[in-house]
């Protein structure tokens, strides 16, 4: 295998410099690989010490731990099932934060925190088990463009099927805006894509700041950027869905009401996402729906300026609006229980009644 990695990296250069991008956190170690790689080519058969097996190995492995994930992309599931993804669970190492765990894994902030109750954010320690917040049910209503729910700082892609893949749904960490600043409600489509934006300051974030007279208020396309490489336009307002030049902000509300996604996570919805699509910013805090015959829930803080709309009384209204298809036998107690731990985990509370349970169609056996 190792001699099919060289004769790779020895005839495949030109591919191997497009991988190695500024976006790249693993950049250092992908050359670092590439180097030692050549160099074992380049020494004669008697003289390759097993020590260049080792290292190179090493160097890969490295690679491979330092890459952030990509975006979790999955079949949609057929209607009445509504949970995607899966939960997983990783070992600290002694230097690493929640922070830090949450950007390897391609995840919020904010969510990793929530799942992770009582561990130091800043010092989990070593070994110790970190759960990942892998697993989701869709936001409640039409599966059909970029929907964007708030309380849990995650944007949905649904695309349509074409002739060489089913309907699918691609799913995002987001920061949004700081209180008082979200476009809650918004129901939209993207009005234009933009490729190294230029970042004109708003009159509004000047007077926050409050710049001296003379001050740069336009920032060109380049690393000091905030809006990163790409931008989505909403319709024709303000608002965009952009990269960052400030990665740790993903999962927290950071921005003055702009949709924040990590670089290479904006790069994959910029290409795959067509002027026209629909986009409609949710606040639902309590999402419930099925798995098979199992009934679940996953709650989130609400926004703080629209935490009056997160009673009991919502999440039972969202409750009976999913079991209007199907009875369910609910343990209430479970689900008020999840409302109020609010840690983003999709959790059971409750199944199909008896005579709503579903079971395969018997396939006729020929005679």
């Amino acid at each position: 295998m190792l001699k099919y990695w060289e004769k790779s990296v020895v005839e495949n250069n030109s591919k191997l410099t497009q991988l190695i991008q500024p976006r790249n956190v693993a950049c250092p170690l992908f050359l670092c690989l590439i180097l030692l790689l050549r160099a074992r080519c380049a020494l004669a058969p008697t003289r390759r010490p097993a020590s260049i097996h080792r290292v190179a190995w090493l160097a890969l492995l490295g690679l491979l731990l330092a890459l952030p994930a990509s975006a979790a992309s999955y079949d949609l599931p057929p209607d009445g099932i509504d949970l995607v993804g899966a939960p997983a669970m990783v070992r600290a190492a002694a230097e690493d934060t929640l922070l830090d765990i949450a950007r390897r894994h391609g995840l919020g902030y904010d969510a990793v925190l929530r799942a992770n109750a009582g561990i130091d954010p800043w010092l989990p320690g070593a070994g110790t088990r970190v759960a990942l917040p892998g697993q989701h049910l869709l936001p409640e209503g039409s599966r059909v463009g970029i929907v964007i729910n708030l309380p849990e700082m995650r944007l949905y892609h649904f695309t349509r099927p074409d002739a060489t893949r089913p309907a699918r749904v691609e799913t995002y960490p987001i920061g949004i805006g700081k209180a008082g600043w979200c476009p809650v409600g918004l129901r939209t489509e993207v009005g234009d894509k933009i490729t190294d934006p230029v970042w004109a300051m708003p009159e509004s974030i000047q007077q926050e700041r409050q710049l001296a007279a003379g001050s740069a208020t336009v920032v060109p396309p380049g690393p000091d950027n905030p809006l990163g490489r790409y931008a989505l336009r909403l319709g024709q307002t303000p608002y965009l869905i952009h990269g960052t030049n400030r990665k740790y902000g993903i999962g927290m509300r950071v921005s003055h009401g702009c949709i924040r996604l990590y670089p290479e996570d904006i790069e994959v919805l910029f290409r795959t996402v067509a002027v026209g699509t629909p986009v409609r910013v949710e606040h639902q805090p309590y999402k419930v729906g099925w798995d098979g015959d199992t009934l679940m829930i996953e709650a989130h803080p609400p926004i703080e300026e629209h935490a009056g709309e997160a009673r009991l009384t919502t999440l039972v209204a969202s409750v009976i609006r999913a079991t209007e298809p199907r009875a369910a036998e609910i343990d209430w107690d479970k689900a008020f229980a999840a409302a109020r731990r609010a840690d983003g985990m999709p959790t059971p509370i409750g199944r199909a009644s008896v005579r709503d349970i579903q079971t395969p169609t018997p396939t006729p056996i020929s005679p």
